[in-house]
């Protein structure tokens, strides 16, 4: 059965292709799945075109965003169609592992090929990009060279030079439980009281008019995943954004705070074998690299061939868990309330 409102993307076998045995079984029984994914973009539906041309199971596409599909699956429990729930950010994985959205999947591949900190303790779900939060600055306003880390933008010479996203932002959530796990909860807080107190701009409410505003000089420096600048850069929001990217410098604090977009089979799943084979894929170093490319973001491993990103440099990650942090959502949200960041 079509997922209600999803795209169907067509199987096709390739004569010749010899693939496991029990692909043969999934081809022969003709397996179809389900795919829930917070992600939407074409060339994620060219990779699962990829992947019924190589195994024979044909996917059924469903994108939203992710806390309507986390409120979807929760809802539909046992009849859901979904076998693969696909969400942005370890906190959003971390929500549904907690609602028991999630059943354990065990896969040597799996274990191979995503880093132990990307990953689930349990299984339940598995990293498949990786998405780095950074500073970017308007040299004109602010020496990049001033800013090493996260804690230099709490420093009082940002005074009125600095722009945040708002507290809503998941990426903002998990940045903080991030630097709690770092460096704890009193630290934290001075941090984040620093940084709202050189804050004169209404907070944002979307990393690209952020990026925007610092280009522009309305800000000196602001916060935003990398992958926002690289698709300004790329055009694909047109040219005056991409003259606007051209303004700003790209700087990773030492150590970069890094975040995952991840997958899980489902607990309503019936079809266990071929959705942790579609996790599989995506997670493997061919898939991957195309799933990671698909939105400027970083492979699970390396750096990647993406140009733009090249063109960032290289970071040092904080090795920071993504489980860990999505454990600390809740505790990084309330800190940010109480201490202004709105």
């Amino acid at each position: 059965m079509l997922l209600p409102g999803a795209a169907a993307l067509s199987a096709v076998v390739v004569a010749g292709l010899q693939p496991p045995a029990r692909s043969q079984t999934a081809i022969s029984q003709a397996v179809e799945i389900g795919v829930y994914s917070g992600r939407h973009y074409n060339t994620d539906k060219a990779l699962y075109r990829e992947f019924t041309r190589r195994t024979g199971i044909k996917v059924n596409l469903l994108e939203s965003k992710d806390d309507a599909l986390i409120e979807r699956l929760r809802t539909e429990g046992n009849r859901s169609p979904a076998d693969v729930l696909v969400l942005v950010d370890a906190a959003r994985l971390d929500k549904a592992a907690d609602l028991g959205l999630f059943q354990p999947a065990r896969s040597a591949s799996l274990m191979r090929d995503v880093p132990l900190n990307l990953r689930d303790s349990r299984g339940r779900w598995f990293g498949l990009t990786r998405r780095v939060r950074v500073a970017v600055v308007n040299p004109k306003l602010v020496n990049p060279a001033t800013i090493r880390t996260y804690a230099d933008l709490a420093k009082p010479k940002l005074k009125g030079k600095l722009c945040l996203r708002d507290s809503k932002s998941v990426y903002n959530q998990s940045l903080v439980a991030d630097q709690l796990i770092l460096r704890g909860e009193p630290a934290t807080r001075a941090w984040v009281r620093g940084m709202v107190a050189n804050v004169t701009q209404p907070f944002f409410t979307s990393d690209t008019p952020l990026a925007r505003a610092v280009a522009k000089g309305d800000c000196g420096v602001g916060l935003v995943n990398t992958y926002y600048v690289a698709r300004m850069l790329a055009g694909d929001s047109g040219n005056a954004d991409k003259a606007l990217a051209q303004q700003l410098k790209v700087v990773f604090p030492n150590p970069a705070h890094v975040n995952i977009s991840g997958a899980g089979v489902t607990k309503s799943s019936r079809n266990l074998e071929a959705a942790t084979k579609l996790i599989e894929f995506l997670a493997s170093p061919t898939g991957g690299r195309g799933y990671a490319e698909a939105n400027n973001e970083y492979p699970l491993k390396g750096y990647g061939n993406n140009p733009i990103l090249k063109g960032f440099g290289t970071f040092k990650a904080d090795g920071v868990s993504a489980e860990q942090m999505g454990a600390r959502n809740r505790q990084a949200v309330n800190l940010m309330q109480t201490n202004g960041w709105k």
